[in-house]
């Protein structure tokens, strides 16, 4: 081996002894460098992550104060609306103290009348046995003695009485069958009659729960007195669990404010701005009830080609009551007889079933237009073009025009089977209603009226004026002259209260 080889070699041992170092620095310096960078990402997504953390913590403190804020506000609304049912309890609490002290009362006073009346009870008794023993003395007969001698007086006066009677026995046969007909007629005018509703004076609302008399009620009142005031009806709340009465003599207007109570109680919302638009609507249900009644009747009766106008009218019999028969199914009723009877004289049938049908039509509105109801039923049937031949069947049925006619005829007989028939009709009922009209009526007369209501079975009479044309001198003379024109001008049992309200409503829209 020469040196130059051994130099060579060595050189290359080194070279790569130098590599191998350089490459281990340069490995380590890399490895560094990375290190480095790690841990600098590390440090950045840490500062980052402590930034979200403490906006987090910051949103929960920001949410929980509002819940904080939000709990106190709904503890004070709760503890508020506890206080007030708290003061409610408390009055109804004391209401009830009160009527039981009243009840002892009447309880007391009632046992004392009852030992006033055994004590009179006995005074009579002994003042009867005093009489008998008196008048057993003066006549100087034993009460057995008077009374052989009475019944004795008896039988000699029934033997005189019985060759009387005997002929009489053949009269009285004659009359019996007379009557035996009258009754097979009257069942047979039965068949025809249909029912009559007994709601005259009052109407019953089913409530769902008790708690809607309080909503009903309103604070101190105030949402009874709305709903009085816009519908015209007296509201009846009383102990009765599951109903409250409406009263008024007007079967339309019990009628408008059953629906509207009704409403209002699925609505749920019950306030005055509430009632008035609810009653509003309810006049508009009842409009179209009674037009669909109408329809209806024409249907049945099987009449048709009348003014639309004409059946609205119409429409509005089904809730006017006639001595106590609703006057809608009683001109049905008549229609159906006297199609009978113009079948069986050989008169116009459809002549006659439309003047029966369209008679009283005038009593639809004679609360409003002066005149009987006869002469306002020709007058509208005249306006609304209706055959002549109906009129003159119409208007005879209370004989004050002259019969033209055999339909007319007809249906006056029809009127009289339909009115005559048993049960029909409750004359008390239908005086009763002409005084509380004309009760009305009295009131409307005077000036600075809008509107009044007799209530309470005509025991009083509501009236409510224009507080800018009257004021609380004149209101209060006005009361005093209704009722002085009422004790001048009405009969009535018992008394009647005026009571007439002033009242200033201001409304102002925001917008």
């Amino acid at each position: 081996m020469n040196l130059s080889t051994v130099t060579l070699a060595l050189l290359g041992g080194g070279a790569l002894l130098f590599g191998a170092v350089l490459g281990y620095f340069l490995r380590v310096l890399i490895l560094l460098g990375k290190k480095g960078s790690m841990e600098l990402t590390i440090k950045a997504r840490m500062i980052e992550a402590q930034g979200q953390a403490s906006k987090v913590v910051s949103d929960a403190e920001h949410k929980a104060t509002q819940l904080l804020e939000e709990s106190k506000k709904q503890i004070g609304e709760k503890e508020a609306q506890l206080g007030k049912l708290e003061s409610r309890l408390l009055s109804k609490d004391e209401l009830l103290d009160k009527r039981q002290g009243d009840i002892d009362k009447e309880i007391e006073q009632i046992k004392q009348k009852i030992s006033e009346i055994k004590e009179a009870k006995e005074k009579l008794e002994k003042s009867k046995e005093e009489a008998e023993i008196k008048l057993s003395g003066i006549a100087g007969l034993t009460r057995e003695e008077a009374r052989e001698e009475l019944f004795k007086s008896v039988e000699k006066k029934s033997e005189e009485d019985i060759m009387v009677r005997m002929q009489k026995f053949e009269i009285q046969a004659e009359e019996k069958l007379d009557r035996r007909a009258k009754d097979i007629l009257a069942t047979v005018i039965q068949r025809v009659a249909g029912g009559n509703a007994g709601d005259i004076m009052s109407t019953n609302v089913p409530i769902p729960s008790d708690e809607v008399k309080g909503k009903i009620i309103g604070k101190e009142g105030r949402n009874i007195r709305a709903f009085e005031r816009a519908s015209g009806v007296e509201v009846l709340i009383d102990d009765t669990p599951g109903s409250i009465v409406l009263s008024s003599f007007d079967p339309v207007r019990r009628q408008v404010a059953r629906v509207a109570l009704e409403n209002l109680i699925k609505d749920g919302r019950i306030q005055p701005a509430r009632i008035e638009e609810m009653v509003d609507k309810a006049r508009k249900e009842i409009d179209k009830i009674m037009k669909e009644k109408a329809e209806a009747a024409l249907v049945e009766t099987g009449i048709f080609n009348l003014d639309p106008r004409l059946v609205a009218i119409l429409g509005r019999l089904a809730f006017r009551t006639s001595y106590g028969q609703n006057v809608m199914q009683h001109s049905v009723e008549m229609s159906h007889i006297a199609g009978m009877l113009a079948e069986e004289l050989g008169a116009d049938v459809n002549v006659a079933k439309t003047g029966a049908l369209l008679h009283d039509i005038g009593k639809a509105v004679d609360h409003e237009v002066q005149g009987t109801h006869v002469e306002i039923g020709r007058k509208i049937l005249a306006k609304f073009g209706v055959d002549n031949r109906i009129i003159q069947a119409m208007q005879s049925h209370h004989e004050e025009y002259p019969y033209e006619t055999l339909e007319s005829i007809i249906v006056q007989t029809a009127d009289a089977i339909s009115g005559g028939r048993p049960g029909a009709r409750r004359d008390s009922v239908e005086n009763y209603l002409k005084r509380l009209t004309e009760l009305e009526a009295l009131a409307n007369a005077f000036e600075g009226v809008e509107k009044c209501y007799a209530i309470s079975a005509g025991r009083e009479i509501r009236v409510f004026v224009n507080p800018k044309t009257i004021t609380d001198l004149e209101a209060l003379k006005m009361a005093q002259d209704m009722a002085r024109k009422i004790e001048a001008e009405l009969k009535y049992p018992g008394e009647i209260k005026v009571c007439v309200i002033r009242e200033n409503r201001v409304i102002e829209h925001a917008r």
